[in-house]
C-alpha cells in the first residue's frame, strides 16, 4: 500500500506503531456501505497514511467488527499494512444476549479471553495489535486481568494492551499487576471536553511517556453544530482562529489544537467520508501558535487562566 502523505507513525511500544490519525469504526453500521464500498474506504485510508483502525466488541450492537471483517476478507493481504485495535469489558443489554438483565462490566479471565477470540473471528484476523479494556469498573481484579493478558500475549492472539477512560490511579493499579505494561489510554479529549486536563490524566501520561488516543475529538457534533452557550462560544473562537490561520475548515483547526499538545494526542476520527479523514490528516501540517491554543482553551473554560 502506498502512503501518499508519508505520515510518521507513532511508537506505542517496541512492537506497535500506529498512524498519527486513527480511523474509528464506532458508527460503521450507520454508514450503510456495501462490503466493496467499505473496502474502498479502507484502501483510501491506507493511501492517506491512516493505517490504524479502532473497533470495540459492542460497536453497532456487536455488529461492526463483523462488517469490517467481511470487507477485509475480500482483500486479506492488506492486513499486513494495518493495525487493528479492539476493546472489551462492557456487556450491553441486547437481543443477541437475551439472558442479560442489566448492563454491566465483566473483566473476568474467561470473558476477556472469549471476547478477544470473538473479535479475531469477526475481524478475520489471527491477532489484534492492541486490546483495550473499555471502561474502568467498580468490580475489578487486576490479577485476573493480568493472567488473561499474559495468556493472550503468549498465544500470539494479542500483541499489546491498554485501557480506555481510566483515571491515573486506575491505570497505575492495573499496571502494577502486569508484566507487559499498558501502552495507551483512550480518553475523550476535545476543546469541549477538558476533563483529562483537569483530573491530571494528561500530566500522568506525559510523566510516563504514554501517548493518549482521543475519542470524540469533535465532541459528538457539539462543536461543529453547537446547541449550548458553551459550544457556541467555542465555535465562535475556533472561527476566529481559523481566520487568523487563513483556514476555512473548523474541524481542521480542532485537530491541529489536539495534535499540537506535547502529550502526543492521537485523534480517532470516526467517519465514513474520506474527505473528512483527509481534513484530519491535513491538520498535521496546520500550525497554530501558543496564544491561539490558549484562546481555544479559555473559550472552553469561560475564564482566563489564573
Amino acid at each position: 500500500m502506498k502512503n501518499f502523505y508519508n505520515l510518521r507513525n507513532i511508537n506505542l511500544s517496541d512492537s506497535l506503531k500506529v498512524s498519527p490519525i486513527i480511523h474509528g469504526y464506532w458508527r460503521l453500521k450507520d454508514w450503510g456501505l456495501t462490503n466493496q464500498e467499505l473496502l474502498k474506504l479502507m484502501n483510501e485510508s491506507i493511501d492517506l497514511g491512516v493505517t490504524t483502525f479502532d473497533h470495540a466488541d459492542i460497536y453497532g450492537d456487536y455488529s461492526c467488527e463483523s462488517l469490517f471483517g467481511e470487507a477485509l476478507k475480500l482483500q486479506p493481504e492488506i492486513r499486513d499494512s494495518i493495525q487493528l485495535i479492539s476493546k472489551c469489558g462492557i456487556k450491553l443489554l441486547s437481543d443477541k444476549f437475551p439472558d442479560r438483565k442489566v448492563k454491566h462490566y465483566d473483566y473476568s479471565y474467561n470473558h476477556i479471553i472469549s471476547s478477544a477470540e470473538n473479535s479475531l473471528k469477526n475481524l478475520h484476523t489471527d491477532h489484534l495489535d492492541l486490546l483495550l479494556l473499555h471502561r474502568p469498573a467498580p468490580f475489578f481484579d487486576p490479577d485476573e486481568v493480568a493472567k488473561a493478558f499474559s495468556d493472550l500475549k503468549k498465544s500470539g492472539k494479542v500483541q499489546n494492551f491498554g485501557v480506555s477512560n481510566f483515571t491515573p490511579q486506575q491505570f497505575r493499579m492495573l499496571n502494577s499487576s502486569l508484566d507487559e505494561k499498558l501502552v495507551t489510554n483512550q480518553i475523550e479529549i476535545s476543546p469541549f471536553c477538558l476533563e483529562h486536563f483537569e483530573n491530571e490524566n494528561i500530566d500522568f501520561l506525559i510523566e510516563h511517556k504514554i501517548k493518549p488516543m482521543a475519542w470524540s475529538p469533535l465532541a459528538g457534533g457539539e462543536i461543529m453544530d453547537p446547541t449550548t452557550a458553551r459550544g457556541k462560544r467555542i465555535y465562535k473562537t475556533l472561527k476566529e482562529v481559523a481566520q487568523e490561520l487563513n483556514e476555512d475548515k473548523i474541524d481542521k483547526v480542532i485537530y491541529s489544537w489536539l495534535l499540537m499538545h506535547p502529550s502526543g494526542i492521537i485523534p480517532i476520527v470516526g467517519t465514513g467520508k474520506i474527505n473528512r479523514l483527509k481534513t484530519a490528516v491535513a491538520a498535521l501540517d496546520l500550525k497554530m501558535n501558543l496564544e491561539q491554543w490558549y484562546k481555544i482553551y479559555t473559550a472552553s473554560t469561560g475564564d482566563e487562566v489564573p
